[in-house]
């Protein structure tokens, strides 16, 4: 499918691996020149270079914390304007609801409720203006399903939820597409990070940790970068435009619900 986006202009958030990355190498395949970022000059250098050689497009890196207001200025003077925004950040650490403090909700709330807000406040304008724009937000399975030690990420995901549910209808008359990608357990440095932890906890090794949770998914494995890159690439594509204000859940349907 020619997903009608080939010259457009984007900014993907989080983009040296991952699920940033996946999103950022379907979105280039689709034709469409990036501006990817990341923390860490070298990794992002070699990103861009990697994408931009594999689907000959223009791909701009960036080395910035794209939760910090420095950061997204630098990021922001590179990318001018844009036709797609992907918001992405990596998400707070697990704990105990006992023990995080107000400077923890604050942090998690910076870096994954209100980054998102300050990028798309920057750029969705600029898209109203042209009549065109696509954001697709980078949130978690969570926002559905609460996860009891992502208690500081289920918080601030939801908050993004909640002000992308508003806003994304009052900019749909002006041609730009608003949605959240919910995944779940996708096989990242996040997922590592996270079944370490439950190897630790449990006296598991990392193998048995990672079976066990993928017992809970019907598909028996965890989600592909590439996959949650083309769900992202199609919420931007011109096929999208009926598709507003929507949370799409990747998770090999570990939720269990009707609706």
């Amino acid at each position: 499918m020619d997903l009608g986006i080939r010259g457009k202009r984007g900014l993907v958030c989080a983009a040296s691996k991952g699920l940033g990355r996946g999103c950022a190498e379907a979105l280039a395949e689709a034709g469409v020149d990036l501006v990817v970022n990341s923390r860490t000059e070298s990794e992002i250098a070699r990103t861009a270079a990697e994408i931009a050689a594999k689907h000959g497009v223009s791909v701009t890196p960036v080395a910035a914390d794209i939760t910090t207001d420095e950061g997204r200025d630098r990021v922001l003077d590179a990318v001018g304007q844009a036709d797609i925004l992907v918001t992405n950040a990596g998400g707070p650490p697990p704990g105990d609801w006992r023990d995080w403090n107000r400077d923890d909700f604050i942090r998690a709330i910076d870096a994954n409720m209100l980054s998102a807000i300050a990028l798309m406040q920057a750029l969705v304008p600029g898209m109203m203006d042209r009549g065109w724009g696509r954001v697709v937000n980078i949130t978690s399975a969570s926002v559905r399903s609460p996860v009891s030690v992502l208690g500081l990420s289920n918080t601030a995901r939801a908050g993004l939820t909640g002000f992308v549910a508003g806003m994304s209808r009052q900019v749909a008359g002006h041609g730009v597409v608003v949605n959240n990608l919910l995944p779940g357990i996708h096989a990242t440095d996040r997922a590592v990070s996270l079944d370490t932890g439950v190897a630790e906890k449990q006296g598991l090794s990392l193998d048995e940790a990672r079976r066990q949770r993928q017992a809970g998914i019907p598909t028996g494995t965890y989600g592909e970068a590439a996959d949650f890159g083309a769900a992202c690439a199609f919420l931007c594509s011109q096929q999208a435009r009926f598709i507003i204000g929507q949370n799409l859940l990747l998770d090999g349907g570990a939720l269990n619900a009707t609706l």
